[in-house]
């Protein structure tokens, strides 16, 4: 006769899987996402990005901390606090909140362009640090426009079309001759104003008067000109402008560029600052530029990242912004946010949900 034996759960097991919890703190938050049954409705949905984990929480996270800016920025300076004794329009202080934007050229090559440009030309951006791709992106569509392609399309073949990509981006090298032949008299005018006149050229001088010259209200650079916003680029030489640039040394050589002038301005704008905050899209110099003037002042109150890269490489790119702590590029009090992300997947909704909201609201 068999004899059933009843099985007991091995109790290693049952510890492992059944350890009892400790409470959580009453007010931590629940997760909890979008009901779609509330209907179609993309500012509703973006609030519940707070609460659905991940980098939505960053998402959510980065809105809050873009509102703390503006909030500072909103609030009028007193008679104390107003900088009267700047001459330089460029770096005067304007509210109790000075706001760096920073981004890479790609973002510009991108449809990032009008994101930008529309908070350049409402004034909602107090200095931008960005790269060579960054100034003349946006003066080459003036000219002539970039096209939509493919990631896979094969870079042998583009090259013998005379066709350049950047990433699913495509740019005729057309273009880059149409650059060329309105940008070189514009060179030819600042040698001749440097030896005539003394002008010291700088990048920042450099991309105001072709903001002006480019005298088209799509453009970043042309607004920035109009509004007084500094454009600083330390890499101005690294890129199709600087190739104008080593055409024109032949043609006409002579011309100057200071880049240490425009360190000294950028710097002295981090240290007048009240308050200061960074918006940074993508990395290289353009993130550690704007950090490392932030040091100046022992760190900005407010800091938003908005990158892809890893900091396991060691790179500043890939740093989160309590690395900047350490180095007091951020200040210790701050509460600043990292969005791993591509930008042109989040910023436009960034900006919706902050600058604009803001602006409409206003208006």
């Amino acid at each position: 006769m068999d004899v059933k034996v009843k099985e007991v759960i091995p109790s290693i097991a049952k510890e492992a899987v059944l350890v009892e919890s400790s409470p959580l703190p009453k007010d931590t938050p629940i997760v909890k996402g979008y009901d779609w049954n509330s209907g179609v409705d993309y500012s509703r949905l973006l609030q519940t990005y707070m609460t659905s984990g991940f980098q939505s929480t960053s998402f959510g996270l980065a809105i809050e901390e873009v509102n703390k800016m503006l909030d500072c920025r909103a609030q009028l300076l007193n008679s104390e606090e107003e900088d009267k004794f700047e001459m330089d329009p460029f770096i005067k202080r304007k509210s109790k909140c000075t706001l760096f934007l920073g981004y890479t050229s790609n973002m510009v090559s991108s449809g990032l362009r009008e994101t930008i440009r529309f908070l350049v030309e409402h004034k909602m951006v107090d200095c931008i640090v960005t790269t060579a791709g960054g100034v003349e992106e946006d003066l080459i569509k003036c000219l002539a426009p970039t096209y939509l392609g493919d990631f896979g399309l094969q870079g042998k073949k583009l090259r013998d079309r005379g066709i350049n990509r950047i990433g699913n981006l495509l740019v005729p090298n057309d273009n880059y001759c149409k650059f060329e032949d309105w940008v070189m008299p514009l060179l030819d005018q600042m040698l001749e104003e440097q030896k005539t006149q003394g002008i010291l050229w700088t990048p920042s001088k450099i991309i105001e008067r072709l903001g002006s010259a480019i005298n088209n209200e799509s453009s970043i650079c042309f607004w920035a000109a109009k509004n007084c916003i500094p454009i600083f680029s330390p890499a101005l030489t690294d890129g199709s402008l600087g190739d104008m640039m080593y055409f024109h040394s032949y043609k006409n050589p002579g011309l100057v560029v200071d880049i240490l002038e425009d360190l000294k301005r950028l710097n002295t704008m981090a240290v007048k600052a009240i308050n200061s905050g960074m918006i940074i899209l993508g990395g290289g110099v353009i993130k550690h530029h704007i950090c490392n003037a932030n040091l100046m002042r022992n760190g900005a109150e407010y800091a938003v990242f908005i990158n892809t890269a890893s900091e396991f490489d060691g790179s500043d790119s890939g740093a989160r912004p309590d690395e900047a702590v350490s180095w007091g590029k951020i200040k210790k009090t701050a509460n600043p946010v990292k969005i791993y992300a591509e930008a042109t997947l989040v910023f436009p909704l960034l900006v919706g949900e902050t600058f604009a909201k803001r602006f409409f609201r206003e208006k």
